[in-house]
């Protein structure tokens, strides 16, 4: 499965369906679910401008989310008009591109893990009666719905 680094506290808007673009000075063709990874770093000034103030979630795998499309940015006034989807405090460079985000799910129990550039195809051990960690990530997200219909 793919998985993608976003630092704190992005990753965990993302998580939360508060921020449905995330800002990248790449472009990509792929589109569809992939696994959040919230790195080691946290960027402060976004915490301080955001007044988050609860323990965020590093060095590990934090839940998914599905990119459906990719929007370029060509202006400064593009982006800043959609701020309320990327909470970005980003100044506006040549190649700006917007991946659109749609149902994010977030796990119960994080999965530590170490991130990198880029999306990254995540292969994880397999765990007890040879069912992969994959398996368990849905179930951990089935699991959050039971009692709860």
């Amino acid at each position: 499965m793919k998985c993608l680094s976003i630092c704190q506290p992005y990753a965990e808007l993302i998580i939360q369906n508060k921020k449905t673009i995330e800002l990248r000075k790449w472009n990509t063709n792929f589109r569809g679910e992939f696994l959040v990874h919230a790195p080691i770093k946290i960027k402060k000034d976004v915490c301080k401008k955001f007044k988050i103030k609860e323990k965020l979630t590093t060095g590990a795998i934090i839940g998914k989310v599905e990119l459906y499309d990719v929007k370029k940015y060509e202006s400064l006034k593009e982006i800043q008009g959609d701020k309320n989807k990327h909470y970005s405090l980003i100044t506006f460079e040549e190649k700006v591109f917007g991946f659109i985000l749609k149902n994010p799910k977030p796990f119960r129990v994080p999965i530590p893990y170490k991130g990198q550039l880029g999306f990254f195809d995540i292969t994880l051990p397999k765990i007890k009666n040879n069912k992969i960690i994959t398996d368990m990530i849905e179930e951990e997200f089935s699991y959050q719905w039971v009692g709860h219909h």
